[in-house]
């Protein structure tokens, strides 16, 4: 199984450090649908593994969340492409969780589901949180540049983290490589 797990804000969508509230603060960076669909389209498995701490602040709730993602899927479909597992960690950063990423909890979740092992399985973040979680389970950490990646990478990363302007970009050099 070729298996591509995505942090969602910030890669996938706009982010906002007011969190996306609702389905028209959604919005898609530039090229990530066509990236999901693309990767999709040649046999990868592009699951999500998303913080939602709103829901636990109560700005939004899963109805909303449920919405966002129903679009998210939507936009890939009529792409061509299928996105494979959303979870969400809806707890705050004080509720004493194991998924709220840097925890790997939620990457754990996706590979029961897929029965799989998660060495060297390329998870992409824009966020310090979603290198750490990505060790923790022998994931290749992959950083964005697009959302909070810009700042994370100003803070320096660890050794063996890959990075890349974005998901499109991500996906042309999986792609590039299978070819």
């Amino acid at each position: 199984m070729k298996l591509l797990i995505l942090d969602r804000d910030g890669v996938i969508n706009e982010d906002s450090d007011a969190y996306i509230k609702s389905l028209a603060e959604w919005v898609p960076i530039p090229g990530s649908i066509e990236a999901i669909a693309r990767l999709s389209r040649a046999g990868w498995t592009v699951a999500v593994a998303t913080n939602q701490s709103g829901l636990a602040r109560g700005y939004y709730d899963e109805a909303t969340l449920e919405a966002m993602h129903a679009r998210l899927r939507q936009l890939v479909a009529e792409q061509g492409g299928e996105l494979g597992l959303i979870v969400h960690c809806p707890h705050g950063p004080d509720d004493g969780c194991i998924c709220r990423k840097p925890l790997p909890g939620l990457l754990q979740q996706i590979a029961a589901h897929y029965v799989v092992a998660l060495n060297g399985v390329w998870f992409v973040g824009d966020s310090a949180g979603d290198i750490s979680a990505a060790q923790a389970v022998a994931c290749q950490p992959v950083l964005v540049r697009s959302g909070k990646g810009e700042r994370t990478l100003a803070q320096g990363l660890p050794d063996g983290v890959k990075v890349f302007d974005n998901l499109a970009a991500v996906a042309a050099h999986l792609l590039a490589e299978e070819a």
